[in-house]
C-alpha cells in the first residue's frame, strides 16, 4: 500500500494515467496544505492559491527530472532564483511552503498514500498546537514610546513606575526629534496587568510634560525564523 504508484515505470516513459493521477493528487493535497495555514491564521489569497498548487508544480518537475541528473541540477538552479525575488515571510509561512513542497515530492514520486498520511499527520499536528497554548508567552510584550523634553535625563527617570506597573521593562532605542528640542524613548515592556493600563500612562503623562505617549503591539515580528 505504501509503494511507488510508479515504482514498475521505466525513467524514460510515464503514461497519462498516472499523471494525471498524481496531478490530481496533489491539487487535492494541496488544497489541503491552504487550509491547513488558514486554521487560526491571517492569510491573503494570494499565498494561500500559492500552497494549493505548489504541490502540484513540485510533482511535476520531479516526474520530468526523473533520475536525470543534469536536468536536476539545472531546476535546482532556477529555482534558486525564486529566492532573491521573494520577500521574507514568517516561520508560519516558510513551514508552510516546506509542508507543499514535501506533498509535491511525495506525489512526484508516485508515493500517494504516503503524501495523504504526511498531510494527515502533519495537519492535524499542526491544528493541534495551534489551538491549545503551546508555545504562547505568559505575559503580551508592548512598545512604549515616550517623548520627553530634552532637559530631562532620560536614565531611570521612569524606574519607579516600571516597577509599580511592569514586569520587565527595557531601554531599546533613543531617538531625538523635532529639531533636538525632543527625545523619543522607545520601550519594550510587559505590563502585570491589562487593567492598569490607563493608570501607567496617566502617571507617565505626570512624568514627560504630558507630551506624546504610545503603547502598542511590539512593531519587529517576533515570529520570523
Amino acid at each position: 500500500m505504501l509503494d511507488s504508484l510508479l515504482a514498475l515505470t521505466s525513467s524514460a516513459s510515464i503514461s497519462m494515467g498516472n499523471l494525471l493521477l498524481c496531478t490530481l493528487a496533489s491539487l487535492v493535497l494541496g488544497l489541503g496544505v491552504a487550509g491547513i495555514y488558514m486554521y487560526r491564521n491571517n492569510y491573503t489569497k494570494n499565498f494561500v492559491v500559492t500552497l494549493a498548487l505548489m504541490p502540484a508544480m513540485v510533482q511535476l518537475v520531479i516526474m520530468i527530472v526523473n533520475g536525470n541528473l543534469g536536468v536536476g541540477v539545472a531546476v535546482m538552479g532556477a529555482f534558486s532564483l525564486v529566492r532573491f525575488r521573494s520577500i521574507p515571510g514568517s516561520s508560519r509561512e516558510i513551514g508552510s511552503i516546506f509542508f507543499a513542497m514535501a506533498v509535491g515530492l511525495a506525489t512526484g514520486m508516485g508515493y500517494l498514500v504516503i503524501a495523504a498520511l504526511f498531510l494527515l499527520i502533519v495537519g492535524l499536528m499542526t491544528m493541534l498546537l495551534n489551538t491549545v497554548s503551546f508555545g504562547e508567552q505568559k505575559t503580551t510584550a508592548k512598545e512604549l514610546r515616550i517623548t520627553i523634553p530634552e532637559n530631562l535625563d532620560y536614565a531611570g527617570l521612569f524606574d519607579d513606575l516600571f516597577s509599580k506597573y511592569t514586569q520587565k521593562a527595557e531601554l531599546v532605542r533613543v531617538k531625538t526629534t523635532n529639531m533636538g528640542s525632543l527625545y523619543e524613548l522607545r520601550y519594550h515592556i510587559a505590563l502585570k496587568g491589562t487593567e492598569i493600563e490607563k493608570s501607567f500612562l496617566d502617571e507617565l503623562r505626570c512624568r514627560n510634560g504630558n507630551l506624546n505617549i504610545a503603547i502598542g503591539r511590539v512593531t519587529t515580528r517576533s515570529d520570523e525564523l
